[in-house]
């Protein structure tokens, strides 16, 4: 070896080489995983707030999910007129058994969701009553009729997280329904 330098000077660089990090791995916080999951029911459940009658359960329901077999068809939801419902909705993936209740977790991360609905056509107002601290939620809900009519209700489930501020028009849409309505 004529430079020994220059030789030490190669060995170095290449043991330094070998241990240095790919820049992709130095200071990457693990990937955050949020498994998106499978919404195969949505149950509305009213009851009158005047306490005259039972809470009536109306449903939809696709069991297996999106693709594969149709779901069950969507209920028409019935109600009387000039009356206020109070109003809870499950959410829950019914392909698994046990039934995975799904709601606790929408409860659990409010500030991530938002029950969205739209009245077409049926004279029904429709208020959310439930809050994740600072905007409105839905899975609770006030309901209050006019005059007998028919309609439809659409309701959608709104993913928005670190970007919720009350607006619908922000986020992914988890579930989206469009429920008919008859007001008698």
């Amino acid at each position: 070896m004529k430079n020994p330098l220059l030789h030490f000077s190669i060995i170095t660089s290449l043991l330094l080489g070998a241990c240095k990090k790919d820049k992709n791995e130095v200071n990457q916080p693990p990937a955050e995983i949020n498994e998106e999951e499978l919404i195969t029911s949505l149950l509305i459940h009213l009851y009158r707030l005047d306490n005259a009658g039972d809470t009536t359960t109306f449903a939809f329901r696709d069991l297996d999910g999106p693709g594969g077999l149709d779901p069950e068809p969507i209920d028409t939801i019935f109600l009387t007129a000039n009356t206020t419902y109070g109003c809870f909705l499950s959410v829950l993936n019914e392909s698994v058994v046990p039934t995975d209740d799904i709601t606790p977790e929408i409860e659990s991360e409010a500030d991530e969701h938002l029950f969205c609905f739209d009245v077409v056509n049926a004279a029904l107002t429709i208020v959310r009553t439930d809050t994740d601290g600072t905007y409105e939620v839905g899975l609770h809900s006030a309901w209050t009729t006019a005059a007998a009519t028919g309609g439809d209700l659409q309701i959608s489930l709104k993913h928005q997280p670190g970007i919720k501020n009350g607006s619908c028009d922000l986020g992914d849409t988890d579930i989206e329904l469009r429920f008919p309505v008859v007001i008698q």
